[in-house]
C-alpha cells in the first residue's frame, strides 16, 4: 500500500518512524507547512523517543534514509496535494484540522483512495477502535476515525466490563501529560485554565470523551462521564475508572478478567501489570491500556476502582499501524 502522511506533529512523526521500521507498506510522501529543514531536525531529534536510529538527510525535497526516499511536500490545502500523481492508496490525516467528512474528503478529491484520521472525527464518520469494534471495518470505508488515545484506552478497559459484569455508571479521570494546545507560560485563552503554564500546575481540562464512548457503546448513554487533568510531564497518562457494576465482583475476579483478556482477545492491545510502575515506565509501550492490578479496589461488591496506564503517543500510533494492516 502506498501511504502519505498529512501533518507532521507528534503523531505524524512517530508514524513516520513506525512505518519505515515496519517496512510492510511504502511511505511515499509527507506534507506539512513547516520548513522541510525544520521537519528534518524534528524527525532526527525527539525529546521523548530519542534520536532517530538511522541516517536521515534532506535532499531534493525528499527525506533519505536507508536507501528509502520519502517525498516532502509543503502544501496548506489538501485538495491541491499530488495524491493522484503519486498514486496514494491511503492518507493518514495527522494535521488535526481536517476532521469532518467534508474536510478529510479533500484528500479524496486530490486523488487518494482512502483517508485515516489520527483523532476522533465528526459523528457521521465511522469510528473504529482496534480491539473493541474493528470487526465493523469494511473495505467500503473511504474515511474513518480511530478515535483518540483516551478513547482507545477507555474503550479497551470498558469492553470487558460491559461484556462480563455490566455497567450501571462510570466516571473516568485521565491524568494526562500536557499537550501542544496548552501554553508554556501564562497566556490569554478562551478556556482560562488552558492558558495557564502547563509545566507548573495540575490543570483540569474539559473533554468530550463521554459522547464518543456513548457512540462506541450505545448502552452507556447517560451513564458515562469523563474528565482530563493535565499534569506537568511531557508524555504518558493514567486513567482512573470509578465504576458501578451490575454484578457483584471481587478484586481477584476483576484482575483475573483483565489478565485473561490480555492473553487472549486483547493481546497486544491490553497489557496486564503486577508491578508498582509509574508513568515513566510506560514510555514506548505499544499497548492502548496497561491494566494495573496493584491498584484495583472494590467497595460493597459493586463499586469498583480500576486503573490503566498508557503512552498517549506511542501506544496510540501503534493502533494506527494495526488499522493500516
Amino acid at each position: 500500500m502506498r501511504i502519505a502522511i498529512n501533518g507532521m506533529g507528534r503523531i505524524g512523526r512517530l508514524l513516520f518512524r513506525l512505518l519505515l521500521e515496519n517496512g510492510k507498506h511504502d511511505l511515499v510522501a509527507v506534507n506539512d507547512i513547516m520548513e522541510p529543514e525544520n521537519l528534518l531536525y524534528l524527525l532526527k531529534y525527539d525529546s521523548i523517543s530519542g534520536p532517530y536510529p538511522h541516517k536521515l538527510e534532506l535532499k531534493d525535497q525528499a527525506l533519505l534514509t536507508d536507501n528509502k526516499s520519502v517525498k516532502v511536500l509543503n502544501q496548506a490545502h489538501p485538495e491541491k496535494l499530488p495524491w493522484n500523481e503519486l498514486n496514494i492508496d491511503l492518507v493518514v490525516e495527522c494535521a488535526g484540522r481536517f476532521t469532518t467528512m467534508q474536510l478529510a474528503g479533500k484528500h479524496l478529491e486530490a486523488g487518494a483512495k482512502k483517508v485515516l484520521l489520527s483523532t476522533t472525527g465528526s459523528e457521521d464518520m465511522p469510528l473504529i477502535i482496534w480491539g473493541v469494534n474493528n470487526e465493523i471495518l469494511s473495505k467500503e470505508n473511504k474515511i474513518l476515525s480511530p478515535g483518540g488515545c483516551m478513547t482507545n484506552c477507555s474503550g479497551t478497559v470498558l469492553k470487558p466490563l460491559l461484556d462480563h459484569f455490566g455497567i450501571e455508571s462510570v466516571q473516568i479521570n485521565f491524568l494526562h501529560s500536557y499537550t501542544s494546545r496548552q501554553s508554556l507560560v501564562d497566556a490569554p485563552h478562551s478556556n482560562y485554565r488552558r492558558g495557564r503554564a502547563a509545566a507548573t500546575s495540575i490543570i483540569p481540562v474539559e473533554i468530550d470523551l463521554a459522547h464518543t464512548l456513548e457512540r462506541l457503546f450505545p448502552n452507556l448513554e447517560s451513564k458515562v462521564a469523563a474528565t482530563s487533568t493535565r499534569v506537568p510531564i511531557a508524555c504518558g497518562a493514567f486513567a482512573d475508572f470509578s465504576v458501578i457494576l451490575k454484578k457483584t465482583v471481587s478484586v481477584a475476579e476483576m484482575n483475573d478478567l483483565f489478565k485473561v483478556q490480555s492473553e487472549n482477545q486483547l493481546r497486544g492491545i491490553l497489557q496486564y501489570n503486577e508491578e508498582k510502575i509509574v508513568s515513566n515506565d510506560t514510555i514506548g509501550n505499544s499497548h492502548s491500556a496497561i491494566f494495573d492490578s496493584t491498584l484495583t479496589s472494590i467497595v460493597g461488591g459493586h463499586h469498583c476502582k480500576i486503573s490503566a496506564w498508557f503512552d498517549n503517543e506511542f501506544g496510540y500510533t501503534n493502533r494506527l499501524i494495526d488499522i493500516i494492516g
